[in-house]
């Protein structure tokens, strides 16, 4: 059987999420190839070493471009904050690497239109490239995806999109990176408001041609880390001193996709109560699905089409054979979690690459959202103006 060696940049929490991915799916897929977690790198020696043991890495490093440069590397998994992605997957591209990049793809739309052009380029060497937007993966969200794609709901009228958590209404939560707009790039609207974008295209494969809308930072100074090379972006020490919030908060937003359907947006940190409640629904005239990822393990559904005294929501437990996925793993109604995701998201990529195949989602699709995110932030800026998403979108073939 082929080997796909891995070298994954980054090592903090997504670190820990694709590690398990890569360890795990080819235990529980038939791949077509077997993945080899060859070498994690990171910028501290000692906890890029601990990661490796931990995690099941053969080997750590500490300079991605080396590592990068080396024969005995195929496959580049970029879990690193936004600030890098550019650069470190351009170079892997350029080097014949195949490339997973953490979403968002960029900081910026120009840096997506760079990488999204690069791995058009790769691609016609039959080199592959993929953007984790690894909530696609959940089994209940990609079955909703095929129930749309066969006309359960009809047409779509609207749709009603939100990402929401509370990890940030302690104004004492020290200034992490992904608070800083340097190294994230935004901050609710790009860190999880990226998914609901991604989720609600997906499902729908409608694209968003304009939105309205209005960013937020509701606590502007925090404690500055007490260590900063320590915590991983959602956590970490408060120290001495205080520093400037540079993101946003909260993100609300209307779009409007170019069928003419109308949808809502919603990102928050400042969610009291919320979790992780990345939530949609898609309203047709036929009928409504909507999906909730704190309960990942359902879709509800609800026929119009059905006699007037048999109509409602109904809950689909998806967890039987026949849904995505959920074949390699338990006997019905044995749930699977979070950390499934990424077993998907290798069980794709390495199917892709293998068969010759681009895996999606596409760096032409990262970038899709990237220029949502911009376009969102343009209208905050200019009162919430209606602002057209630009949309020639490099072909990644």
């Amino acid at each position: 059987m082929t080997t796909l060696r891995v070298a994954m940049i980054g090592y903090g929490f997504m670190g820990a999420a694709h590690s398990q991915g890569w360890r795990t799916a080819p235990r529980m897929f038939d791949l077509p190839a077997e993945p080899e977690m060859a070498v994690i790198v990171g910028r501290n020696a000692g906890a890029v070493a601990d990661a490796a043991h931990r995690w099941g890495w053969a080997k750590s490093a500490t300079d991605w471009r080396e590592v990068i440069a080396r024969d005995d590397i195929d496959v580049v998994d970029i879990v690193t904050p936004g600030d890098s992605h550019a650069e470190i997957a351009i170079a892997a591209l350029e080097a014949g690497k195949h490339v997973l990049c953490e979403k968002p793809l960029a900081n910026t739309v120009a840096e997506a239109e760079a990488m999204a052009e690069a791995a058009g380029r790769a691609a016609a060497r039959g080199v592959r490239a993929m953007v984790g937007f690894t909530y696609r993966r959940v089994p209940a969200a990609t079955f909703l995806r095929n129930l749309i794609a066969e006309d359960a709901v009809g047409t779509i009228n609207q749709v009603r999109a939100s990402y929401r958590q509370d990890w940030l209404v302690d104004p004492e939560m020290p200034l992490a990176w992904r608070l800083q707009k340097e190294q994230a790039g935004s901050g609710a609207l790009g860190d999880i408001g990226a998914h609901a974008i991604d989720l609600a295209q997906f499902v729908t494969g409608l694209n968003l041609e304009k939105v309205s809308g209005t960013i937020d930072t509701i606590v502007k100074e925090r404690p500055l880390l007490e260590d900063s090379a320590s915590g991983s972006g959602l956590s970490g020490t408060a120290g001495a001193g205080k520093g400037q919030v540079t993101v946003d908060d909260i993100a609300i937003f209307t779009g409007r996709f170019e069928s003419g359907a109308l949808a809502s947006f919603e990102a928050s940190r400042f969610a009291t109560g919320r979790k992780n409640a990345l939530q949609i629904e898609v309203s047709g005239d036929k009928g409504a699905l909507a999906f909730d990822l704190e309960d990942l393990n359902s879709v509800q559904f609800y026929d119009r089409t059905a006699p007037a005294d048999r109509q409602g929501f109904r809950k689909i437990l998806v967890t039987e054979a026949e849904h995505p996925y959920v074949s390699a793993w338990w006997p019905a109604g044995h749930m699977l979690g979070y950390e499934h995701g990424f077993s998907h998201q290798v069980k794709d990529l390495v199917e892709g690459i293998v068969g010759g195949t681009d895996p999606h989602p596409s760096f032409a699709d990262g970038l899709k959202v990237q220029r949502v995110l911009d376009a969102v932030e343009r209208s905050s800026e200019n009162e919430s103006a209606w602002t057209r998403v630009a949309a020639d979108v490099p072909a990644q073939v």
